[in-house]
């Protein structure tokens, strides 16, 4: 099982960003082209990107797809999408123009029933995303917390075909506190499911600190403010892929 870096991009408005804990009051802007952020991540070694269309996650529609699709059939690299998936049309939009998984979160809440048909068509090529608040899933570009806890929705999405999961703790996004992983560890236990954790990431500690739980499904992490403030250096982090 290898470990994997995923360099993020948050996109909104067509520039790449990044929230305080998911608050679009509180937001910074570190570029104005996604696609040649992309770019300098590929050209760095990255294997995957992480692509987040904030704007669509708030509307619930497609709003930065030309930014994905470009990166997807232009680079050399495997992107996966979020943020306003909210349909079967959707999914068939990204998958059928070169990207390689999609991560439906919102959908995943409203629409179980969707969502298992959607697993079952598509398998391995759905990401869901379990994004908490207090251990409860948030939907509608984290604006909404439900009464869904993340653990309960990911045993049934488990045994329904999920293959993988981004779990990402709200209260830790984008504030370069670390990552909550025990939190990210039990949800992988409980559903015996690969799991990539989101949130917090603040140094090479921390990456180093989730890889220990390979071996218990944890597969990857996202890096996003961590590598656009310089905590990380991107080859730096790509090196605990190999290590």
């Amino acid at each position: 099982m290898s470990f994997t870096i995923f360099p993020a991009i948050d996109m909104r408005n067509g520039q790449c960003v990044r929230l305080e804990q998911g608050d679009f009051n509180k937001q910074t802007v570190y570029g104005d082209n996604p696609f040649e952020v992309a770019k300098g991540f590929a050209e760095a070694g990255a294997t995957w990107i992480h692509m987040v269309d904030l704007d669509g996650a708030k509307e619930g529609s497609k709003q930065n797809a030309e930014h994905v699709v470009k990166v997807a059939q232009q680079l050399d690299v495997k992107v996966q999408i979020g943020g306003g998936i909210r349909s079967e049309e959707d999914i068939e939009y990204y998958l059928s123009r070169g990207v390689d998984r999609v991560i439906i979160g919102s959908l995943a809440v409203r629409d179980l029933a969707l969502t298992k048909q959607l697993l079952g068509k598509y398998g391995k090529r759905i990401v869901i995303g379990l994004d908490a608040r207090d251990g409860y899933v948030a939907t509608e570009g984290w604006l909404e917390k439900s009464e869904v806890q993340a653990v309960d929705l990911g045993k049934e999405l488990a045994s329904a075909g999920a293959r993988t999961f981004v779990y990402t703790d709200i209260a830790k996004d984008g504030m370069l506190q670390g990552p909550n992983t025990s939190e990210i560890v039990r949800l992988a236990d409980q559903t015996g499911v690969d799991v990539i954790a989101s949130g917090g990431i603040k140094g090479i500690e921390d990456l180093q600190e989730l890889k220990k739980y390979q071996q218990q499904n944890i597969i990857g992490s996202i890096v996003g403010k961590a590598l656009y403030t310089d905590r990380i250096q991107l080859s730096d982090a790509l090196n605990e892929e190999v290590r």
